[in-house]
C-alpha cells in the first residue's frame, strides 16, 4: 500500500490493524490516516471487520483523532455512555490538552493535538471506551424511561 506508514514494522491499515468487536486496538496500531488513501483503506478494514474506526492524521503542525462507530453493526452507543465520553472531552479540553472536540452519540472528532503520542493515546483510550460501553451496554441495557 504505497503511502502507508509502517509502525514498528507493522502497516497500521493492514486488516489486521482494526480488531473484531470488543477487542482493544493498542495506542501504536491506531492508524496512521493523515492521506486520503489510507483512511479508505482503515475505514474499509474497520467495516470489514465489524469494528469502530479509529485512526490519527496529522493536520499542519498538530494531530487529530477521529472514531466512528457507523463502521461497525453493534448497537447506537447510549446517551449515559456518550455523557462519560463527553466528560472526557471536556476535562481535556479543559485542561489544554486539545483546543477542539466534536462528540456524537456514534462518532468523536478531536483536533489540534500537539503530538502525534498523545493523539495515539487519546485514540486508544476512546476506542477503548467506545467499545467497552457499547459491550456494557449490550450485557446490561439502560431501562427506558415511560413517557
Amino acid at each position: 500500500m504505497a503511502g502507508v506508514r509502517l509502525i514498528n514494522g507493522v502497516s497500521a491499515c493492514d486488516d489486521a490493524s482494526m480488531p473484531t468487536p470488543g477487542t482493544l486496538l493498542p495506542a501504536a496500531l491506531i492508524p496512521d490516516c493523515t492521506k486520503p488513501e489510507a483512511h479508505h483503506a482503515a475505514y474499509r478494514s474497520a467495516k470489514t471487520n465489524d469494528a469502530i474506526f479509529v485512526c490519527v492524521a496529522r493536520q499542519g503542525a498538530r494531530w487529530k483523532v477521529e472514531l466512528d462507530a457507523f463502521s461497525s453493526s453493534g448497537p447506537t452507543i447510549p446517551d449515559e455512555a456518550v455523557a462519560v465520553l463527553r466528560s472526557a472531552v471536556d476535562v481535556l479540553v479543559s485542561d489544554g490538552t486539545v483546543p477542539q472536540a466534536n462528540i456524537a452519540p456514534d462518532y468523536i472528532s478531536i483536533w489540534a493535538i500537539e503530538s502525534e503520542q498523545k493523539a495515539r493515546e487519546i485514540a486508544a483510550a476512546f476506542h477503548a471506551a467506545m467499545q467497552g460501553l457499547r459491550q456494557l451496554y449490550i450485557a446490561v441495557p439502560v431501562p427506558r424511561r415511560r413517557v
